[in-house]
């Protein structure tokens, strides 16, 4: 029989912090209509000073395995999607490895940014039906408050900090379109557009974590087009149309991308996942955040195509079809 990645559960952890649009106005030169406005952001929440990405991980990662009903005796696999890991190496993963106390498996990191969920769902999918593992631990978590320059209004009012996890059984399904499971992924990148968006720091070229730069118009033209076009790809492979997607869980970067690459697949807002107001980007952990925020509100039924997408720095892109 094949063999299927299925979403067995999910979950998200949020630090406590939480700093409004006020807040930041309070530092930078900016305001809540002006942020609202233009992002769709009211706030975000912010690591504590003694808080590491690993901690972020290892609590929504806890989440995630009551959801699904597992132990961590289960775990053979965890990959983690971050830009900003706890140190260089090792990888932050195997901490969270030990924080869990899973002692079997392999245990790595992914950086593809605001992408980088979906390239680590990609990877797990891809070893789950290898039968390279059984049961896998994907997480995204981040703290970009601490690679933000706060005196640039332009980046750092978009982004804030927090996690998300779910967990992926191998398990024999049929080939059917209806079948329960990861149906497809797609991954792409363009590495001319490197300078686009980056950080301008990092061991080999100044010793320091640098600082997030961002030219916004080219990122959001780029966003629209590369996450429309990535499910629409992910359709076509797996045999589906546009009036097969029920629902649209897109990287939480801007309510007026979000906007337009709903409009471009066709869906109605209700059925867009919508987080960003109260999460900010909190880049490679929105996906598992709002997929989180929709299972929380009952939003996904057995039987529901959900298609996920995102866009990052690098650039790189990409979107999985997961039917629930």
């Amino acid at each position: 029989m094949p063999v299927r990645s299925v979403v067995k559960g999910v979950g998200a952890y949020l630090p406590e912090r939480v700093m409004t649009n006020d807040d930041i106005a309070r530092i930078v030169d900016t305001n809540d209509e002006w942020i609202r406005q233009r992002t769709g952001i009211a706030r975000r929440h912010i690591a504590a000073d003694d808080q590491l990405t690993s901690d972020l991980g290892l609590e929504a990662s806890r989440a995630a395995l009551a959801n699904a009903g597992a132990d961590v005796a289960d775990v053979d696999l965890i990959i983690m999607a971050t830009t900003t890991p706890d140190n260089t190496f090792p990888a932050t993963a195997t901490r969270l490895q030990a924080k869990l106390g899973v002692t079997r498996g392999p245990a790595f990191d992914v950086q593809a940014v605001c992408s980088g969920f979906l390239y680590a769902l990609t990877q797990a999918d891809n070893m789950l039906r290898l039968g390279q593992a059984r049961c896998a631990l994907v997480v995204g978590a981040e703290i970009y408050s601490r690679i933000l320059d706060w005196t640039d209004r332009g980046t750092c009012v978009l982004f804030g900090d927090g996690a998300g996890a779910v967990v992926l059984r191998a398990e024999e399904t049929g080939n059917g379109k209806g079948e329960r499971g990861i149906l497809d992924t797609r991954l792409g990148s363009d590495g001319r557009f490197y300078d686009a968006l980056y950080v301008d720091g990092g061991p080999a070229s100044s010793r320091t974590s640098g600082f997030v730069r961002m030219q916004g118009q080219e990122v959001f033209r780029h966003a629209v087009k590369r996450m429309s076009e990535s499910v629409e790809e992910a359709l076509d492979a797996a045999d589906l149309d546009l009036d097969d997607l029920t629902w649209l869980i897109p990287h939480q970067a801007n309510s007026r991308i979000i906007d337009m690459v709903g409009r471009k697949l066709g869906l109605d807002s209700d059925h867009v996942v919508v987080t960003v107001e109260e999460h900010a980007n909190t880049s490679a952990a929105t996906i598992p955040l709002a997929l989180t925020h929709g299972v929380e509100r009952q939003l996904f039924k057995p039987g529901d195509l959900l298609g996920l997408t995102a866009m990052g720095g690098g650039f790189t892109w990409g979107a999985a079809l997961i039917r629930w």
